[in-house]
């Protein structure tokens, strides 16, 4: 059994007005991500994993962020696009953790909905999902609110 491991980082700027959606969930907040795409930096890191595992380039390359067709596109249909790129190569995805990096809101409420929406767009159960929040004490861009970041780190495997 062959094993790859991709990392994947997005960021995106806040704006006041705007919907904030993160691993799928909408959440409550009086700013949003300001995107071609819904802008979920969360599923985009995890997009970025994946892709970087498999060899397939980045987020970029397969939905470019200039094309019309991915303006305003909800970002579990690019994971779930993702998964179809990489399970074309023969890989199966073993396991997804992630980390959120924002002020506020507090996101430990959404996690689980964010788990079980990443679950389907994968195809993988929830308990092969982890989802982790952290502030950036109030350093920085994220720690003035003016940007939210995700990292995440996908292992996955080629029998």
């Amino acid at each position: 059994m062959k094993f790859r491991i991709g990392h994947g980082f997005d960021v995106h700027r806040l704006q006041q007005g705007l919907p904030l959606i993160l691993g799928g969930v909408k959440i409550p907040h009086s700013k949003g991500i300001v995107a071609h795409s819904d802008g979920d930096v969360l599923i985009h890191a995890i997009c970025d994993a994946l892709l970087g595992a498999a060899n397939l380039g980045d987020i970029g390359i397969h939905f470019p962020d200039n094309s019309s067709e991915f303006e305003g596109i909800d970002s579990l249909i690019l994971l779930s696009k993702t998964v179809e790129l990489i399970s074309n190569k023969g890989f199966q995805i073993n396991n997804i953790d992630c980390t959120l990096c924002l002020e506020k809101p507090k996101i430990f409420p959404y996690i689980n909905r964010m788990k079980e929406e990443i679950s389907k767009a994968s195809k993988i159960p929830v308990e092969d999902i982890s989802i982790k929040a952290t502030t950036n004490e109030k350093l920085g861009y994220v720690g003035r609110e003016e940007g939210v970041s995700a990292s995440a780190v996908a292992l996955l495997f080629l029998e």
